[in-house]
């Protein structure tokens, strides 16, 4: 059954209210008409099983018959604080990082980075990056959608370092802790724990940036004898730490 996001503002009572590209993609993509079913979610933790009422490329209206709470977030917070990389990379780890359960995605520029953007690109990237987001929590059956900030330097993103959760920060000149091992020895699975990823662009984060970290209290650790790319190092911290600490497996 074919699903689609909808803001809450659109439910109400037992009616749905779907427009835009959802509505488009209802009437003309898969072409649903009255009396199919579809389901629908707001990223608040709900999904309604619906029946259209009415269906155009601008608006469809349909009829709740069914209020579920979805239980399919991982019980521990994860925040990725991702060096952006070149061409569309980004896009990649956003689709990915939500399918694998990610609870924030915080793009940030670093000594190394290669890209290069204005206020106004910055913005219109995040706004890319939000839909692509939505996208991949609508198709992996997610309850919640990510939210995706806006571009931030990377020394402001070590403000989102809490001492109170567990703060990890991936490098390849850390030889004596891994990753593995600070999973296993972490007390952090209680519901509602937050652990927040860092992630270099191309070429890593730049040994200034690590001490800089350290000393706001992050972690760095090794994900093994092999050099991962950008794009991939994120995705295997993720699964590593749902797998051990969250709801994979």
């Amino acid at each position: 059954m074919r699903r689609f996001f909808v803001e809450e503002k659109d439910i109400k009572e037992n009616q749905v209210t779907i427009k835009g590209d959802e509505a488009r993609h209802i009437a003309r993509v898969y072409r649903l008409k009255e009396k199919d079913k579809i389901k629908v979610f707001t990223g608040k933790g709900r999904e309604y099983l619906t029946e259209i009422i009415q269906a155009s490329k601008k608006e469809v209206t349909g009829r709740i018959l069914k209020e579920s709470r979805l239980d399919t977030e991982p019980p521990i917070e994860i925040t990725l604080i991702q060096g952006i990389p070149k061409s569309s990379k980004m896009d990649f780890i956003v689709q990915k990082a939500t399918e694998l359960g990610i609870k924030r995605i915080i793009p940030v520029t670093t000594q190394r980075t290669i890209v290069k953007l204005d206020r106004e690109k910055a913005k219109a990237r995040q706004v890319r990056w939000q839909r692509i987001a939505t996208e991949a929590a609508k198709q992996s059956g997610r309850a919640m959608v990510p939210e995706v900030f806006e571009v931030i330097s990377f020394t402001q993103s070590l403000e989102n370092i809490s001492r109170e959760g567990l703060n990890l920060i991936p490098w390849e000149e850390e030889e004596t802790t891994s990753l593995k091992e600070v999973l296993k020895r972490s007390r952090i699975p209680d519901p509602g724990s937050k652990i927040t990823v860092f992630i270099g662009p191309e070429g890593g984060f730049a040994s200034e940036e690590i001490k800089a970290a350290k000393e706001k209290g992050a972690l760095p650790v090794s994900l093994g004898p092999r050099l991962l790319r950008t794009e991939t190092a994120g995705l295997v911290t993720l699964a590593m730490i749902l797998y051990e600490l969250g709801d994979m497996g």
